[in-house]
């Protein structure tokens, strides 16, 4: 590819000069298939974004088979890091894509990826690497969970509003599958050498009353990533694009700040995109301490599944219907999937019902993944709504001023939403252990979930559903 820009979308130029995804004849002639591209390169890259950020919750359940004596509480943090370093990482993620452009952007933040990989690869086979190597490593996975912002981002800027929620629910459901990936992958590969000499020995395990002794490659649960990020990035740079008209300051994208929306949309992608991310963090966790009887790893995988995959059907039915109407059933869909997790639970230590409980654990899942969608649909109609109510009697550069405006505010929305939301990896469980030592159980976390999406439930329909709402969406 070219590394020149062009106005002439059909020269596959790296920079594109000409982008009007709004016009009807640009975006059937040339438009839809230079986005289609993008967004394809940029699924697998985010998903593997999502594979490495989720990594250590795969690795220290087996650091003690290879010869670590971290504590419980040494492997909770190893756990948790990745969530708070994500989240961090997204509040600067979400302005990087019109500073540097989504196809260097894209590039360089996935070629990132591959320095936690690898060090965790070589850590590993010693268990005399001290601990504050594996916080470290914890802390750069959270790079993958900061991709997120960028990656939405960018795609925001590729699509014309009344496709944004199929591409970014395409996007983003796809891309939550490395959640899942990693669940399924890293046991497969850490028990045979496939790296042979390459990558290292193996060790061999105590036999257990759930194991008989084995040879355990650990190693390759970093290594495994590193070809496909290589080639994600080779992809990246030669077959995306950046887009002249998404560059902008982080003065200009710092309007976002002092826009009402922005801190509302916020609050309901925490409480869908959180939730998603939290439960998926804490199911494990939370099969374990109140069922015993079941094996959380047969089951942990599901829920992040199903999520992930009713986010591209989200998308689709919010351009249908309109992001508001899905937003508002989401929330109270998950209203209702909390107090029947609370109706199935054990109580005092005794009863419970698991199939039920797993049941409700399905729904809120389904319900978090098309809320996902369905909240970053809402975000460009209400900023593309926003900044044409201030030039309706303007002129024509006036307007196309105004719609370039909402366009990057709408993109830096949808990254610094995320952000936010993104803490919900570590509030959610740690709710959950919070409301089990100081009461025995995890009621008191669920009623306190059910309280937030009460308060959801009202955001959306009074400023964006009811009828003669101020941001109709």
């Amino acid at each position: 590819m070219s590394t020149t820009t062009s106005d002439h979308p059909s020269r596959n130029a790296a920079t594109l000069l000409d982008w009007r995804p709004e016009n009807p004849t640009f975006w059937h002639e040339t438009g839809q298939r230079i986005a289609t591209r993008n967004l394809w390169i940029s699924i697998p890259a985010l998903l593997l974004a999502f594979a490495v950020w989720m990594l250590m919750s795969a690795v220290v359940v087996k650091l003690r088979d290879v010869g670590f004596a971290f504590t419980d509480d040494q492997l909770f943090w190893l756990t948790a890091l990745p969530a708070l370093s994500g989240a961090t990482l997204r509040i600067f993620y979400s302005f990087m894509v019109p500073v540097f452009g989504g196809r260097r952007w894209t590039a360089i933040s996935t070629a990132s990826l591959i320095l936690p990989c690898l060090w965790l690869g070589v850590a590993v086979q010693d268990p005399a690497t001290p601990y504050w190597h594996f916080v470290a490593i914890a802390l750069l996975c959270g790079l993958g969970g900061g991709n997120f912002a960028s990656s939405m981002s960018n795609i925001s800027f590729f699509f014309p509003k009344e496709k944004q929620g199929y591409a970014l629910g395409m996007n983003a459901g796809l891309g939550n599958l490395g959640v899942s990936t990693t669940q399924f992958v890293v046991p497969l590969v850490i028990a045979s050498g496939i790296f042979g000499a390459l990558g290292g020995g193996g060790v061999v395990t105590a036999a257990t009353q759930k194991a008989p002794a084995g040879i355990l490659y650990l190693q390759n649960a970093g290594f495994i990533w590193v070809p496909f990020l290589l080639l994600c990035v080779l992809l990246s740079w030669f077959g995306m694009n950046d887009l002249a008209a998404a560059r902008s300051s982080l003065a200009e994208q710092s309007a976002i700040f002092r826009r009402k929306h922005n801190w509302l949309m916020c609050v309901l992608y925490l409480g869908t995109f959180g939730s998603f991310i939290g439960f998926s963090a804490g199911f494990p966790m939370l099969i374990k301490t109140q069922f015993p009887q079941v094996n959380p790893l047969s089951y942990a995988w599901l829920g992040p599944l199903v999520g992930a995959l009713a986010r591209p059907v989200g998308g689709w039915l919010s351009d249908k219907t309109g992001g508001a109407p899905m937003t508002f059933w989401v929330f109270l869909s998950m209203i209702a999937g909390v107090f029947g997790v609370i109706w199935f639970l054990p109580s005092h230590g005794s009863g419970g019902n698991f199939a039920g409980f797993l049941a409700m654990f399905m729904l809120l899942f389904v319900a978090t993944g098309v809320g996902n969608a369905s909240t970053f649909r809402m975000i460009p109609v209400i900023f593309r709504a926003f900044h044409e109510r201030g030039v309706a009697a303007a002129d024509e550069q006036a307007r196309q001023f105004a719609v370039r405006q909402a366009g990057l505010e709408s993109a830096a929305v949808v990254g610094f939403s995320s952000a936010i939301a993104a803490y919900g990896g570590f509030f959610v469980p740690r709710s959950y252990g919070t409301s089990i030592a100081m009461t025995g159980g995890p009621h008191a976390a669920l009623y306190g979930f059910v309280a937030f999406y009460v308060a959801c439930v009202v955001i959306t329909w009074w400023w964006y559903f009811r009828k003669g709402a101020e941001a109709p969406c």
